[in-house]
């Protein structure tokens, strides 16, 4: 949306005019009155001259306009303004104002009686090779359907879905699928781009409708680049006119499309169950925040503008900084606003200055940081550029250009913010110190003082330039610090340099190839606390190809998870791995939690299967504290390998199992045992449906479940554990004769049928409060 201009300056034309006996307006020009809803104690008044462009006039000015009728001279305009306005006007002022201002504004015709030579004022001055789509005419026409949607019921039920879907896709779906599934499929990447970029420009017919429906009439639309980033625009400076209401529905006006995409959006997903549409949603969400946002010219910056009623805050921002001073309280200019906009106005630049100097801080310590990261990245996607065409997937060479593309885009927008800033402050310290030859000489001095400051936070060094790493915290004060590090120690998440000792044969660590490090940190209490309280051994740890989650818990209050889920391919003679959990507790109100799945899936045939899957929750000297242990294995013998439509299926269900596995913190217990059967199952009708597994006609037998006893909240006795599961039976292979126990499995020199599988969740009660 184009900033709603209409304020000017004398001097607009550029024309000189001479005095005028009797002045008559130009051909076009219309009075609208007094501006509705401002926040200015004496309301500016509106004018539209012919080619346009709405301009504010002072009280006085307008007065003196709509006297001009034609046939009045200076004397009667005078005694016309005076009357209407109950100050005291000579001619010689009627004079002066027509001169100085009207004539320049090019709402009086000249002294000869020809029209003024006018130029429209550009709102858009910072709107680079602009292309109009439609002229105002064509806008009408094609905004005219839309305003059936400002329909108050329309509105209504359209917010109502939009509220409802924003709850239910960041608090209930998340978009861990569409992400997944739109990266995965490059095509659609491409889609949600076009689609976002399309809803940009729908964006603006939402604010041609919201003007024309709140009677004002639209003006051109068309496209653009903003410094350097691409925009749409449109031209509503009509709805300069109309009242706050009206305003204010044009500046929301293209916030409310962006909510019709979405509901729009999330129908065609439920009709084609595609999550990578979803993607389109979120942009709409992240599109809508940023115009929200009251800093720049967005949607948000004139929503404020419309609600205060005062056009352009940022002129505002010199005035209301000096008017915090005491000594100038009772200044003319600081009693111009009304005191509820005059508070507003306040608060915005006590809020925004602050905002704009970190962030231009942030932008200037950052910037060698944000160079090195986005070569970097550019280098990256030009090579999977390069992949996409050298294996003909077009779609995915597509996606990354348009990787390169978003990455360079913000990088140029900052080297020209900061260049652009530059000259502005080198131009405005010559004019302001033009004929002042001191103040200039500070004036110089203070910017190459900057420039100083600027080159040595660039300087080029071995750190400088290095891409930024998700471990950095990325604060103010880190950035601050790797400008000039304020102590030669290393602290914590800080980067130094330290002696370690790393055998010969091996490569160097490094920020993008770290290595598991044991650092040892004094602590205060110099006591050792017991390194096992348990009445038992630890469990070994697990070997090659075996899986453990241990959950120990042994400080009050304290909520332990271990999570350990494995994809195994077995192709020796022996099988015989083991999937183990073990939740131990001895604390008070404390909570373990150890969930542990392995799926193992054995290539030929095996002449020993003989799995085994553990669990075992415990409670020891323990007072309301809660332990789980949930030890689930899927066994399965192929005939073959998988063929590689399968493969690349299982991949995508484990890349979500495992998804899974980082999300159980935030899951109800009583389901967990469930979810992992479903994946179970789903495995089972991948490996089905492939040709190469044998399963095809081969039934498979249902999974042996074993309970453990449940979680007690009660304080075992001292010395006393509460009872923990026994070890679940191995995959049954033929029926086991009466003298087998069946906790201990027994091997077998026959292949294993297939597949088998066993499950043995412990324990399957769980207590009043869940422990998330």
């Amino acid at each position: 949306m184009s900033p709603q201009s209409g304020e000017t300056t004398a001097g607009a034309s550029g024309m000189k005019a001479p005095a005028i006996a009797v002045p008559v307006r130009a051909e076009g020009v219309e009075l609208l009155g007094g501006m509705q809803g401002s926040g200015y104690r004496e309301p500016p008044a509106l004018v539209r001259r012919a080619d346009g462009q709405v301009l504010q006039l002072t009280p006085l000015l307008y007065e003196v306009l709509q006297a001009v009728d034609g046939t009045r001279n200076l004397e009667e305009i005078a005694d016309v303004v005076g009357a209407a306005s109950g100050r005291a006007v000579a001619a010689a002022d009627v004079s002066t104002l027509i001169d100085a201002h009207l004539v320049q504004l090019g709402l009086l015709r000249l002294a000869d009686g020809s029209e003024p030579d006018v130029k429209k004022l550009d709102p858009l001055l910072r709107m680079r090779f602009r292309v109009a789509v439609t002229d105002p005419e064509r806008t009408r026409r094609l905004t005219r359907p839309f305003q059936a949607v400002f329909s108050p019921i329309v509105v209504v039920l359209v917010l109502a879905a939009f509220a409802a879907i924003c709850w239910w896709l960041l608090v209930t779906k998340g978009l861990a699928s569409a992400a997944h599934e739109a990266f995965e499929r490059p095509g659609l990447l491409l889609l949600t781009f076009v689609i976002t970029l399309l809803s940009a420009g729908f964006h603006e017919f939402g604010h041609a409708a919201a003007a024309a429906r709140a009677g004002a009439t639209p003006g051109r639309m068309g496209a653009g680049l903003y410094l350097v980033w691409p925009a749409f625009y449109t031209d509503v400076t009509d709805s300069y006119r109309l009242d706050r209401r009206g305003r204010l529905l044009t500046d929301l006006g293209g916030l409310y499309f962006n909510a019709i995409v979405a509901v729009v959006v999330v129908g065609v997903w439920w009709l084609t169950g595609s999550d990578a549409l979803l993607l389109i949603v979120a942009t709409q969400l992240l599109l809508m925040v940023r115009q929200l946002a009251p800093i720049v010219r967005f949607d948000g910056y004139h929503v404020l503008a419309d609600a205060t009623g005062v056009p352009d805050l940022f002129q505002r921002i010199k005035p209301t900084l000096l008017g915090l001073l005491p000594w100038r309280w009772g200044n003319a200019e600081s009693r111009l606003l009304k005191p509820g906009a005059r508070a507003v106005i306040t608060v915005w630049v006590l809020v925004v200055v602050p905002l704009l100097l970190v962030a231009l801080v942030a932008i200037i310590l950052s910037f060698p940081r944000l160079i090195g990261s986005a070569w970097a990245g550019i280098r990256e996607q030009l090579g999977r550029v390069g992949e996409g065409f050298s294996s003909a997937d077009y779609g995915s060479a597509a996606g990354h250009l348009l990787g390169v593309v978003a990455i360079a885009i913000p990088v140029a927008g900052l080297i020209y913010m900061l260049v652009r800033l530059v000259r502005q402050l080198a131009q405005k310290a010559w004019r302001s110190s033009e004929g002042r030859p001191v103040k200039r000489a500070l004036s110089f001095g203070l910017v190459a003082a900057l420039i100083g400051a600027v080159a040595f936070a660039w300087w080029p060094d071995s750190e400088r330039y290095r891409p930024i790493e998700a471990y950095e915290g990325g604060t103010l004060a880190t950035m601050v610090t790797a400008v000039a590090p304020d102590r030669p120690g290393i602290g914590e998440g800080e980067r130094g340099e330290t002696v370690a000792l790393i055998p010969g044969q091996e490569s160097l660590p490094g920020p993008e190839d770290p290595e598991l490090a044991v650092v040892l940190v004094p602590r205060d209490d110099a006591s050792a606390a017991p390194s096992w309280v348990f009445p038992f051994n630890r469990p070994d740890a697990p070997s090659d190809q075996d899986s453990q989650a241990l959950a120990v818990a042994t400080e009050d209050g304290s909520v332990v998870y271990d999570v350990a889920f494995a994809l195994v391919w077995a192709d020796g003679d022996r099988v015989d791995t083991t999937n183990e959990a073990y939740a131990f507790a001895s604390c008070t109100g404390c909570a373990a939690v150890a969930v542990s799945f392995q799926v193992v899936l054995i290539a030929g045939q095996a002449s020993v299967v003989v799995p085994q899957n553990l669990s075992a929750a415990v409670n020891y000297e323990c007072v309301e504290c809660v332990t789980f242990a949930l030890a689930s294995q899927l066994v399965v013998t192929l005939d073959g390998p998988l063929t590689a439509s399968s493969t690349a299926e299982l991949e995508r269900l484990w890349a979500e199992i495992a998804e899974f596995g980082n999300s159980i913190r935030d899951r109800p217990l009583s389901e967990l045992a469930d979810a992992l059967q479903g994946y179970k199952s789903r495995i089972l009708d991948i490996l089905r449906a492939d040709p190469n597994s044998g399963l095809a006609t081969t039934g498979n037998t249902e999974p042996t479940v074993q309970p453990s006893p449940g979680p007690t909240t009660d304080r075992a006795p001292d010395g006393e554990s509460t009872p923990g599961p026994t070890a679940p039976t191995a995959p049954e292979e033929k029926p086991a004769t009466p003298e087998k126990n069946p906790a201990t499995p027994e091997p077998t020199t026959e292949p294993a049928p297939a597949p088998s599988q066993t499950s043995t969740p412990s324990p399957t009660p769980t207590p009043t409060a869940s422990p998330e």
